[in-house]
């Protein structure tokens, strides 16, 4: 497997900035996930990983050696795409032969190798159909067993699920995971879904217009996010934010008062996950103008002094009704700066 390292890497076309220069490291037999929405750069970052870009500037470093100057082919990495891309007139058999092809490999090798990775990936019995005969969770384990017959030092998974159906969906995440714990490849996948991210990797990579926001794991993300975009692209529903004026240890919110513990003056965002927010207690008011069941949890929409407050509730029956007023205070919350975007450690607003 691979140690990856990216020193200063970035790419550009004309005036375009597609990464700013980026420094990461992936351990050895890690798996991460590059989070982002589309156009943050998550793609081109895969793309010159897999040598399909040369980054226009700095350095990526295979164990500590540079390969901006190595072939695609000749990078030993192995890539998902989100289309599949198996060869029509080919059979499974030879879709996962493919890649040896380019490779000093004996036919009797090729084929240990090509049955050894269907049966990792459970196709060996669909060895001699086209992909046309295969339903679509079926075409994306063969592309994986293609991706996996080169023992590749770095396997890469660009959005490698979002073509299937929910169900199946959820079962590949955790078969692409186990697998990967199993051979301890080093592997890096790229998605805009931060389930699949936080469910498979073992950090997640955030992105936003060419740079890395954060880098952590998923319960660093959700409830010690670095930045504003962080906090409001992790977690659904999404985070309550309500923009405040914090002097004098209070913040302004709207048309009420919180007292504020920690530091912070001017304008600020005040931060509230919808499972912090504690019906039925406290000392703020607020009116339940929608709700959302959703079987196992139901979401209330308050108008409240302070803006338009999510809550969320487990239980398969809502405790509240459609305009009833009710206390409510927060759990917890977080306090960003509104200029900057950035968290300010330490600080949250007391709504007891």
């Amino acid at each position: 497997m691979a140690r990856i390292e990216l020193r200063a890497t970035s790419k550009t076309w004309d005036d375009v900035v597609a990464v700013e220069p980026t420094d990461l490291v992936i351990g050895d037999g890690e798996f991460v996930a590059i989070l982002g929405p589309s156009g943050c750069g998550k793609s081109t970052t895969l793309f010159m990983l897999a040598g399909l870009y040369a980054p226009s500037g700095g350095d990526i470093l295979f164990d500590g050696a540079a390969v901006n100057e190595v072939e695609a082919r000749d990078r030993n990495v192995g890539i998902v795409f989100q289309s599949y891309a198996l060869y029509p007139h080919m059979t499974v058999r030879d879709n996962i032969l493919f890649p040896l092809r380019f490779k000093d490999v004996p036919r009797e090798e090729a084929l240990k190798r090509a049955n050894a990775a269907a049966d990792l990936v459970q196709v060996r019995e669909y060895m001699e159909r086209k992909p046309s005969q295969l339903s679509g969770g079926q075409q994306q384990r063969v592309a994986l067993a293609r991706a996996l017959v080169k023992e590749p030092q770095l396997l890469l998974l660009d959005e490698p699920l979002s073509n299937l159906d929910a169900s199946l969906r959820l079962t590949m995440r955790s078969e692409i995971r186990n697998l990967q714990r199993k051979l301890g490849v080093t592997t890096v996948l790229v998605t805009h879904d931060q389930i699949e991210a936080t469910t498979m990797a073992d950090r997640i990579i955030c992105m936003s217009r060419g740079r890395i926001e954060q880098v952590g794991t998923a319960e660093d993300l959700y409830h010690r996010p670095d930045s504003l975009f962080v906090a409001s692209f992790i977690g659904s529903p999404p985070i309550n934010l309500l923009q405040a004026n914090a002097a004098g240890g209070q913040l302004a919110v709207g048309d009420g008062r919180l007292p504020l513990d920690g530091r912070a003056d001017g304008k600020v965002t005040l931060g509230v996950r919808p499972e912090s927010v504690v019906l039925g207690e406290g000392s703020l008011q607020g009116r339940i103008d929608d709700l959302e069941p959703h079987g196992r949890e139901t979401i209330y929409h308050l108008t409240t002094p302070l803006g338009g407050v999510r809550a969320l509730e487990a239980g398969a029956v809502a405790r509240h009704k459609l305009g009833d007023t009710l206390p409510f205070r927060f759990a917890d919350s977080l306090v960003f700066s509104t200029d900057s975007g950035r968290r300010i450690d330490g600080a949250r607003a007391i709504a007891a």
